[in-house]
């Protein structure tokens, strides 16, 4: 498997990247919110290696957690490469944990080519591993904060912010429910206040 390149841009498109690694050019689908500077800028790229009968893809990601997350999204029945990339780019880590702790079908049903069926087939398959999933970090390096993983109330304005949420929006719902209860039960209440 090919985890990681580091080398060159040669060639940029919308959702796609041309690396020059050591004089070879990788073909690398990417989520087509990435900035990844301009040609000749030199880069790093996590990467999965998707491998069919006719192909050979590789998807690459700036931080491991965005990586990690597309890895577990396709252990979901019915979501290939394709879809797992657009979840990444449309929704996020944070977005993806909260929907899921949520059970937010409507929100899931944002991912091109998800419909209903397809979002309800997300929460129930994903909501064993919600701890394995990545959130997004102020370093952007893919790794939980110290300060959500110990404070629920943090978890879950991180959270409601991440399913597009203001500040004051936030603080006004989770007004209406206990600090001392798991992120979980929080981000469900609050999101009763707010639909």
């Amino acid at each position: 498997m090919i985890a990681l390149l580091r080398g060159a841009v040669a060639h940029l498109e919308p959702g796609r990247v041309v690396l020059d690694v050591g004089g070879v050019g990788y073909l690398v689908r990417v989520p087509s919110g990435v900035r990844l500077g301009g040609v000749g800028t030199e880069i790093v790229l996590h990467t999965h290696l998707a491998v069919r009968e006719d192909a050979m893809d590789l998807y690459g990601f700036p931080g491991v957690g965005d990586r990690d997350l597309f890895q577990l999204l396709l252990s979901v029945s019915g979501v290939g490469p394709k879809l797992a990339l657009a979840a990444v780019d449309t929704l996020g880590a944070d977005g993806i944990r909260a929907a899921v702790i949520a059970e937010d079908v409507t929100g899931l049903t944002a991912i091109p080519g998800v419909g209903k069926k397809g979002a309800q087939r997300l929460v129930l398959e994903l909501r064993s591993k919600v701890g394995m999933l990545p959130s997004s970090s102020p370093a952007g390096n893919g790794l939980p904060t110290a300060a959500a993983a110990d404070d629920p109330r943090s978890e879950a304005r991180q959270a409601l912010s991440a399913l597009g949420y203001g500040a004051a929006e936030v603080e006004h719902a989770l007004r209406g429910v206990p600090a001392d209860e798991p992120a979980e039960v929080q981000i469900r209440g609050a999101l009763r206040g707010l639909g």
